[in-house]
């Protein structure tokens, strides 16, 4: 589909439910089926992380185990494992945006990296609390004598899933240029992102050019970019109309072959069931990513397709749309706060009460999750009621030097590897250490200090404002 690049084009015709470039400048139509799959995969990510713990505390340490490592319960992480959905929704709605953005403005490197500039603060400003909170909180909890094993476990796991924000940065900022790659190639591009994919697992798996070992490990990062960039480029390409196709009987045939070679791919390669992360496993399917999770994606995304006309009937009553419409605001503090809120539970039942997590999926574990959930979702709830208004729409930007907001999306999305990795209160020996949290929180401080580009009253920026958010 061609789109016109400059405010003058010719209005194009607005399918139900999708964003079409016209349309959108009117501020009328939105995407409800991309709506509707980005807050039901955030949602069904919170979900799984609170139900996965298996936790006990004894003599000063805390036991963690998974759920779902319970025998056969990695078939569920083949639906709840819905990160693939989250950067295709993405893709989607960064495409539509950013359309919008060159419908209004022009083409070009200035507008495309104003855009990029309000989309990345987008992602930072949420984060800017969680540190605030988190850096003094572990050594202030071991100052008043809570031991420090759980402490430290606990502040790992605070920072830990902003994995997430640090991927999600990286591929929102090669937006632009994967638009213009669809634009020419049409979806080639994705299926050369996935044989990259493919590629780097069987030089990693196989040992093929001398890796082994650590280096196989460290090459296996590499399908950060391929893995989520082709599911993101999917996205784009349903965006651009390319998965129109996609429905009724076709999209249950997509669905069933995604499903398919991914079941062939781990019965007969070095795939693990599950596709989330498991303790003690030898290796994961999520860290680093893998290869099967593209035909795990093909599976989610048929199914998606093949139920998308009824999510739009569904979405479109108003209750639906004002649950999709409030949830959508607070997506990104939604998913920042619920590992700390899982933190601040887990240290009052586990820790203050003692009460241990039963075995998973047992009547006892069934009869706690009740309160469990309910515990959890009150707790986040007054986090989110707390530290929501951080997420907060930035002014649009008319224009932005190109360098300075590369530069100020790289010192964010180091910022948020750092502390993926270190959490906010990494352990040497006994003592918890501030030094790679804080310089991870700097980093990510300075970078959004660096896209916060000022409006000038009366600029087309703010004429704009209100009408380019997406």
């Amino acid at each position: 589909m061609s789109i016109a690049t400059t405010p003058s084009a010719a209005p194009a015709a607005a399918t139900p439910g999708r964003t079409s470039p016209a349309t959108a400048s009117t501020g009328r139509y939105r995407d409800q089926f991309i709506d509707v799959l980005r807050v039901a995969a955030i949602v069904a990510v919170v979900a799984q992380h609170w139900l996965m713990p298996v936790l006990s505390y004894d003599n000063g340490r805390l036991s963690a185990g998974n759920a779902l490592t319970t025998d056969g319960a990695w078939a569920i992480t083949w639906i709840s494992q819905v990160m693939p959905l989250v950067f295709f929704a993405g893709g989607a709605a960064a495409a539509m945006s950013l359309r919008r953005r060159y419908v209004r403005l022009g083409q070009g490197p200035a507008t495309s990296s104003a855009w990029l500039a309000d989309r990345v603060r987008r992602l930072s400003l949420p984060v800017l609390p969680l540190a605030a909170v988190w850096l003094p909180l572990p050594h202030l909890l071991t100052w008043l004598g809570v031991p420090v094993q759980p402490v430290a476990a606990g502040a790992h796991v605070a920072g830990q899933l902003l994995w997430f924000l640090a991927a999600y940065v990286l591929v929102t900022a090669l937006t632009a240029p994967a638009l213009r790659a669809h634009d020419r190639w049409r979806g080639a591009e994705m299926v050369i992102l996935a044989a990259g994919a493919v590629a780097v697992d069987v030089v990693r798996f196989t040992g093929a050019g001398g890796a082994g070992g650590t280096s196989a490990d460290v090459l296996g990062y590499v399908n950060v970019v391929f893995v989520w960039a082709a599911i993101y480029q999917a996205g784009i390409m349903y965006a651009s109309g390319g998965l129109d196709r996609l429905r009724g009987r076709t999209a249950w045939l997509t669905a069933a072959a995604g499903y398919g070679v991914a079941a062939l791919m781990v019965a007969f390669g070095p795939y693990p069931a599950s596709m989330i992360g498991m303790p003690g496993a030898p290796m994961s399917n999520m860290n680093p990513p893998t290869a099967v999770l593209l035909a795990v994606a093909v599976g989610q995304l048929g199914l998606a397709l093949a139920l998308r006309r009824g999510i739009e009937r569904w979405a479109s009553s108003a209750p639906v749309a004002h649950a999709v419409t409030v949830l959508s605001r607070r997506l990104m503090t939604i998913y920042v706060w619920h590992t700390p809120a899982l933190v601040a539970v887990a240290g009052v039942a586990v820790i203050g009460l003692g009460i241990d997590t039963p075995a998973p999926f047992s009547e006892p574990w069934r009869e706690q999750m009740g309160w469990w959930l309910l515990s959890l979702f009150a707790v986040l709830a007054v986090l989110t009621q707390v530290f929501g208004r951080y997420e907060r729409s930035p002014s649009p930007t008319a224009h932005a030097r190109p360098g300075r907001v590369v530069a100020a999306s790289t010192l964010v999305g180091l910022g948020l590897l750092t502390l993926t990795l270190t959490g906010f209160g990494p352990l040497d020996g006994q003592t918890l250490q501030l030094g790679a949290p804080l310089a991870g929180s700097l980093a990510v401080v300075v970078g959004t200090a660096l896209l916060r580009i000022h409006q000038v009253p009366g600029s087309v920026a703010l004429e704009e404002h209100g009408r380019l958010k997406a």
